[in-house]
């Protein structure tokens, strides 16, 4: 296990940090990642590259932090709204990302995985196709069709505003 571990830590670190931005949380869920893999290494069934199966592990890791402190975007936007140096434009842009983050989760799960692997990791077609076990051109298309509904759905909130 030390040496899984010493093969795919900074895989699974830059893997977290491309998605969140934060280099304490990065490594927190990185050590967790590993944990839940040492307890769990049965149901690796070598169908996929062990670092990509880390990397769902820590996927799942991110998403569980992520609903847990979703409170906490409200209360950021609470206290942009209260600072005197930040402007109505600042806050109206938190929540236009929240609105689309929002719809981000009323996607298939293909599309939300397609859609965050790529905006959020910056990975490139071929890499998700690997990662999710499927073509480049499938993990394009769905892409592609992902952002259209987001793209739609985003115009439709904004007529009934």
């Amino acid at each position: 296990m030390d040496e899984l571990y010493k093969q795919n830590a900074r895989i699974v670190y830059h893997f977290l940090y491309a998605r969140c931005k934060d280099a304490a949380l990065s490594e927190d869920l990185m050590q967790e990642t590993f944990l839940q893999a040492i307890q769990s290494i049965e149901r690796y069934d070598g169908s996929c590259k062990i670092s990509t199966w880390l990397c769902q592990i820590a996927k799942h890791l991110l998403y569980q932090h992520w609903a847990k402190n979703n409170h906490m975007q409200l209360v950021e936007l609470d206290e942009m709204l209260k600072a005197d140096d930040n402007t109505e434009h600042q806050a109206m842009e938190m929540l236009e990302l929240s609105c689309v983050w929002d719809k981000l989760q009323s996607l298939s799960d293909d599309m939300r995985q397609v859609v965050e692997l790529r905006a959020l990791s910056d990975l490139s077609y071929r890499e998700i196709g690997d990662m999710l076990g499927r073509s480049e051109n499938w993990a394009r298309v769905t892409f592609y069709r992902a952002k259209m509904i987001l793209m739609k759905e985003v115009q439709y909130g904004e007529n009934e505003l």
